[in-house]
C-alpha cells in the first residue's frame, strides 16, 4: 500500500503556473525522478538516460501508465514548475498516514523481542538542518541553500522540510516548522543552536514535550546544569545507566544521568514546562587512546535515563539521513542553479530513502541500502517490491 498512498498524495500537486499535462503530467515527472533516485543514480541527466533505456520505457509503460518520456530540459522544466510548498504538503501528508501502521508493528516487535510488554515510547522527532554546499557559490543564490527537516527517529522516516536561505535563519524557521507538524505525544529532539525558548513554546503548542541539546549559546542554562551533574554527591541521587558497545576497533561507553529536581535552578524557570535535566557522558577507547565528553539536555517531560539514551541517540538519526544524501546522491554537489529544483529534488530524495526505510522494516531485508538500489538498477522489476506494487 506503500506506493498506492503515495500516488494519491502526489494528486494534489500544484505548479508555479497553469500546465495542461500536455506530453508528460507533473505526476508522472516526478514519478520518473522518484524511481531513477530509488536506484541511487545522482543527478536528473542520469536518471532521464536510465528512463529512455529500451528495457526501462517499457517498464514505465507498462507499471505506471508513463507512455512518452520527456527530453531532458523538459523533465528539468517539470521539476521547476512544481511547487515546493505543494511538493512538502503531499510529502507529510504520505508519511503521517503510515505512521500509525509502522508505529505498532514497530512496538510488536520490540515487545516480541523483549518477551514482555514494554511502556510505550514517544515517537522522537529529530530537527536538524543541512546546508546544500553547492550552492554557496552560485550566482543565482544570495546565501548557501539551507534546509531544515523534521525526522522520526524510530521509523527512520523524513516527516517534513522548510528552506532557509542560511544556518542562521534555521533559528526561527524551526519553531515554524514545527507549528505545521501534528505530532501530539511525540518527542522532539533538536541540536544546541535550536535551543531556545520560542521552539520550546512551539513544541509545547504542538502538545509535545521536548528534548533539547544545552551548549554555551545557552551558557547560564549549561553552567547550572553542568555543576549539578558534576557535583558527586548530588549525581548520586540521580536515574542513572550506562551501555557499552564494541566494533570498528573501538570501545564507546555511554553513561546517562537524569533527575527531575529543577526548582533550584534560576536559569531554568523561564523555559516552558521544564520538568527534567541530563546527561550523557560518552568514553571512547581506541588503540590512539581514551576521549571522553559531557552533554547536557533540558526535557519538558520527566525522563529516566534509559529514555533520555534512547532519545538523544535518535537525534543522529537526522544526521544519518543528511548523509545518505551526500553519499548516495552527492547532494553536495549537485550544479542545478534554480533554487525550487534543488529544493525538490532534496525532497524527492528523501521520498526515495522513506520507502526504502518503509520496505525494510515491512520485509525485515537485512540487505544494505547500495545492494536494494543496485538491484533497481540492474532490473528495475525489482523496483516493485521495494515500492510494495507486486
Amino acid at each position: 500500500m506503500r506506493w498506492e498512498e503515495l500516488e494519491d498524495a502526489l494528486e494534489v500537486l500544484e505548479t508555479e503556473r497553469e500546465y495542461d499535462g500536455y506530453f508528460c503530467s507533473i505526476k508522472d515527472a516526478v514519478i520518473i525522478v522518484i524511481l531513477g533516485s530509488l536506484c541511487d543514480l545522482q543527478s536528473v541527466k542520469k536518471i532521464h538516460e536510465w528512463a529512455t533505456t529500451e528495457h526501462v520505457k517499457k517498464f514505465l509503460s507498462e507499471t505506471f501508465g508513463i507512455k512518452r518520456i520527456p527530453c531532458y530540459w523538459w523533465l528539468l522544466s517539470l521539476l521547476a514548475l512544481v511547487t515546493p510548498a505543494s511538493l512538502n504538503q503531499c510529502m507529510k501528508q504520505w508519511v503521517t498516514s503510515l505512521v500509525p501502521q509502522l508505529a505498532a508493528k514497530l512496538e510488536k516487535e520490540e515487545e516480541e523481542q523483549s518477551h514482555k510488554k514494554k511502556k510505550k515510547k514517544p515517537l522522537t522527532i529529530a530537527i536538524d538542518g543541512k546546508e546544500i554546499r553547492s550552492t554557496e557559490k552560485m550566482k543565482t543564490y544570495d546565501s548557501p541553500l539551507h534546509i531544515v527537516s523534521a525526522h522520526i527517529g524510530e521509523l527512520g522516516l523524513t516527516l517534513a522540510q522548510k528552506t532557509v536561505e542560511s544556518k542562521s535563519n534555521e533559528i526561527p524557521a524551526v519553531p515554524k516548522l514545527i507549528k505545521e507538524l501534528e505530532i501530539p505525544g511525540c518527542m522532539v529532539v533538536a541540536d544546541a543552536l535550536n535551543c531556545q525558548i520560542d521552539t520550546a513554546e512551539a513544541i509545547g503548542e504542538a502538545k509535545a514535550d521536548y528534548l533539547l541539546s544545552v551548549k554555551g549559546n545557552q551558557k547560564e542554562l549549561m553552567n547550572d546544569i553542568e555543576q549539578y551533574v558534576q557535583d558527586e554527591t548530588l549525581r548520586a541521587t540521580m536515574d542513572s545507566v550506562s551501555r557499552t558497545e564494541k566494533g570498528h576497533g573501538r570501545v564507546e561507553r555511554r553513561s546517562a544521568y537524569t533527575s527531575d529536581d529543577v526548582e533550584w535552578q534560576p536559569g531554568g524557570r523561564e523555559w516552558p514546562a521544564l520538568t527534567c535535566i541530563g546527561a550523557v557522558h560518552t568514553r571512547f577507547e581506541t588503540s590512539k587512546g581514551v576521549t571522553d565528553e559531557w552533554h547536557y539536555y533540558i526535557s519538558s517531560r520527566v525522563l529516566s535515563a534509559e529514555e533520555l539514551l534512547h532519545h538523544a541517540r535518535m537525534e543522529w538519526s537526522v544526521e544519518s539521513m543528511h548523509w545518505l544524501l551526500d553519499v548516495h546522491f552527492d547532494e553536495d554537489r549537485c550544479r542545478i542553479q534554480s533554487k525550487t529544483i534543488q529544493q525538490n529534488l532534496n525532497m524527492l530524495r528523501k521520498t526515495a530513502l522513506n520507502l526504502i526505510r518503509i520496505y525494510k522494516r515491512e520485509t525485515g531485508s537485512k540487505l544494505p541500502l547500495n545492494n536494494i538500489m543496485f538491484r533497481a538498477l540492474m532490473n528495475p522489476y525489482d523496483l516493485l517490491t521495494v515500492l510494495g506494487k507486486n
